[in-house]
């Protein structure tokens, strides 16, 4: 037995330095997806669909039957658009379960933005009826409510 005794600045430096490292990749993939975020709208189909579309979603009510028509009408192009972008629950099979943290972050920022086109846009209310649409857990719904608050009480 060594009768050294253990010193655990190192091994803390060690780890610190890591988890900065990836916290770094983290930052990263986040300026990644903010800078290429949603640049398929920009493109045939969706340009057209989205000049269209977009004053008839900012004049309803998010969740509404009418909005949802108006997402329906949407058609093939919302459809593409969900194709090429991860960020959307409607991009994956099993929904919200399918993404990965990068996901689940960019569509917080984005369910944010989206709520500010609307005329009534409620954040808290979108969340129950986003809740509902996309069956996302009540932990993960939880998240998402404690960011929001904390972000506006800064």
């Amino acid at each position: 037995m060594n009768d050294e005794k253990y010193d655990s600045k190192e091994d803390t430096k060690k780890h610190i330095r890591l988890v900065q490292r990836l916290l770094v990749s983290m930052a990263d993939e986040f300026m990644a997806r903010g800078i290429m975020h949603d640049k398929s709208k920009l493109e045939f189909p969706e340009k057209v669909m989205y000049d269209e579309f977009v004053p008839k979603l900012r004049a309803v009510t998010y969740g509404s039957g009418e909005y949802k028509k108006n997402l329906k009408d949407m058609g093939v192009a919302l459809q593409h658009h969900y194709e090429n972008n991860s960020h959307h629950p409607e991009h994956y099979k099993n929904g919200i379960n399918g993404m990965n943290l990068g996901d689940i972050v960019e569509m917080f920022c984005d369910w944010q933005a989206a709520v500010l086109k609307h005329d009534d846009g409620d954040f808290g209310e979108s969340m129950k009826i986003n809740k509902q649409r996309f069956d996302m857990s009540d932990q993960l719904y939880d998240i998402f409510m404690n960011t929001f608050q904390d972000l506006i009480n800064v």
